[in-house]
């Protein structure tokens, strides 16, 4: 079942920054009320309700992290709803862009949901917050369920995240890992975005009373990484070596995972004597296993953090009948991707905050009317797949540089006989793992 609840167990505290925040979102409704304003779309008659347009980014076609099924899936997902008369009686038009994975890019897609009159940008990714957040929030467009791969989704008052980020992803992998291994080494892309990982995953590993882990940067886009590969086995195998017990690999390179372990496996071989693997969603998914060889692959016995239930849960069939019977047989969109799960997610979101709003007889829907909602309503439910997705004040995170992580649950999964299963049947909440991490400021 999705749709709204009611109030749920207090929060946390929010710090006085969250009050701040609070601030400049009470502020910002009244800049947004007049960006966007409230008259009927252009040929909307009396009595009839608007279309309502939104957009959905993502990066495709480039040499790092490609994730050309959220838009797809956007897509499939307007099809199916306008086919069961719209968003509350409202036709749901999508228009998509190609982020390209550049500054340049993301800020071009932002000025052009500006352009469109967009009432939301929904369930898509960019690393780079900086170039499209600023666009977004002078135009008062809400940023529902980006993909998490940016700090700036955490901050923006006009940001609705569905899921923790690699934030939540990394403390989580800290803690899952802290009683497996007893040294870990982390893998990670040299560049803004991945500085804030070694800092997040040690404190998921502080808590579980792990030690830090080694610091292995390594190029975002590259076609080897044998150089990494040796660095993150000598400290890992260390473990061993000082019968201080099993020591782990965990990488975090989006799409270049599988080109990482590809050197890491080779290397293994060549030098003898296995370690642990581990990774995070979104680098590491059910789609990778499968390519790179199931039960035999290079993934078999890996630790995996996740934000959801495992692809195979049937929480997520009413997404899969939804592809099944409008994707067209689009081989972009996989059920088991989690930029797929996290648009379906995001869509769900609008769907229920669109119907909270309405629309009158006017039939006018603006982006000031989603932002009102998302900041006022008390929350939106995913069917199990998130817990209850409210943005209120009281719903913030006392940390200075992720309040706006609400859902602050993550999974811990394993790779058996091929298939992601779920090591613990219910959700792993790392607020405390999270408020406790050393700022990045």
């Amino acid at each position: 079942m999705t749709g709204r609840q009611g109030p749920s167990s207090p929060r946390p505290r929010p710090t006085r920054t969250a009050t701040l925040f609070a601030a400049c979102t009470a502020a910002a409704v009244g800049a947004a009320s007049l960006l966007a304003g409230c008259g009927a779309l252009p040929g909307a008659s009396g009595g009839s309700r608007a279309p309502v347009t939104v957009m959905t980014w993502a990066p495709e076609g480039t040499k790092a992290t490609n994730m050309p099924g959220m838009p797809a899936m956007a897509k499939a997902y307007a099809r199916w709803v306008n086919e069961k008369g719209g968003l509350a009686g409202h036709e749901l038009k999508v228009i998509t862009c190609n982020e390209r994975n550049t500054t340049v890019g993301a800020a071009a897609c932002a000025r052009q949901a500006v352009r469109a009159d967009a009432i939301a940008v929904v369930g898509s990714y960019s690393q780079h917050g900086r170039a499209f957040m600023a666009p977004l929030e002078v135009a008062g467009i809400p940023y529902i369920g980006g993909f998490g791969a940016s700090d700036e989704e955490f901050v923006s008052p006009f940001s609705y995240p569905v899921n923790g980020g690699q934030a939540a992803l990394l403390a989580g992998n800290g803690r899952q890992l802290a009683r497996a291994c007893s040294r870990v080494a982390l893998v990670r892309p040299d560049t803004i975005a991945g500085d804030d990982l070694p800092v997040l995953l040690g404190s998921g590993l502080a808590e579980g009373g792990g030690r830090p882990a080694t610091d292995v940067r390594a190029a975002e886009d590259a076609s080897d990484y044998t150089a990494a590969a040796r660095q993150s086995l000598k400290s890992a195998r260390s473990a061993s070596l000082t019968g201080a017990g099993k020591g782990c690999v965990t990488a975090v390179l989006g799409d270049r995972t599988e080109t990482f372990f590809d050197s890491f496996r080779r290397v293994e071989s060549e030098t003898g004597g296995k370690v642990g693997v581990a990774s995070v969603l979104g680098s590491v998914a059910q789609p990778l296993v499968d390519r790179t060889g199931g039960r035999n692959g290079p993934f078999e016995g890996a630790y995996v953090t996740g934000w959801y239930p495992v692809s195979s849960d049937p929480r997520w069939d009413p997404m899969r009948k939804v592809i099944r019977e409008h994707a067209f047989a689009d081989n972009r969109i996989d059920p088991a991707e989690p930029g797929v799960q996290t648009t379906w997610i995001a869509y769900t979101v609008l769907k229920a905050t669109v119907e909270a709003i309405g629309g009158g007889d006017e039939g006018d829907i603006s982006a000031a009317d989603v932002f009102r909602t998302l900041n006022q309503d008390d929350g939106v439910l995913t069917g199990g797949l998130t817990p209850r997705l409210s943005w209120r004040f009281e719903d913030m995170l006392s940390s200075r540089d992720f309040p706006r992580i609400v859902n602050r649950d993550v999974t811990f999964q394993a790779v058996r006989q091929g298939r992601l299963v779920q090591l613990k049947k219910d959700f792993v909440d790392v607020s405390e793992t999270l408020v406790r991490a050393p700022s990045a400021g």
